[in-house]
């Protein structure tokens, strides 16, 4: 029975819902000018909504807001940190190879050892 009630159907696939009713909020469209290559393109947003200066494009470089105004505040960003960036806050290169050495010596002679599940 439960089988007959699933047949030709996708499960998770397709929705049961009907747009019926559904009242679509209002739409306004904003062009973006990458830099690297100046191609551009249109990214549709809610009408309310703020569109950001910065959108990436699909070639993964950055683009701009056609019209936007450069902020001084946002040119003047601090760069983001990596993990790396945070290691060598808190040790120098001089300990972490000590550590890697240590590590590698102890893996070599069996004393380190998978997970057991």
């Amino acid at each position: 029975m439960v089988e007959r009630s699933l047949r030709g159907m996708k499960i998770g696939a397709n929705s049961l819902e009907s747009d019926i009713g559904v009242a679509l909020v209002d739409r306004r469209e904003v062009t973006y000018e990458c830099l690297d290559n100046k191609q551009r393109f249109v990214v549709t947003l809610a009408a309310d909504a703020e569109a950001p200066t910065v959108w990436e494009c699909r070639c993964g470089s950055e683009a701009r807001l056609i019209g936007a105004q450069v902020d001084e505040e946002e040119k003047n960003q601090k760069p983001v940190r990596t993990h790396w960036d945070m290691l060598l806050e808190r040790r120098s290169t001089k300990e972490l190879q000590e550590l890697l050495d240590e590590r590698l010596a102890l893996l070599r002679e069996g004393k380190l050892y998978k997970r057991m599940r």
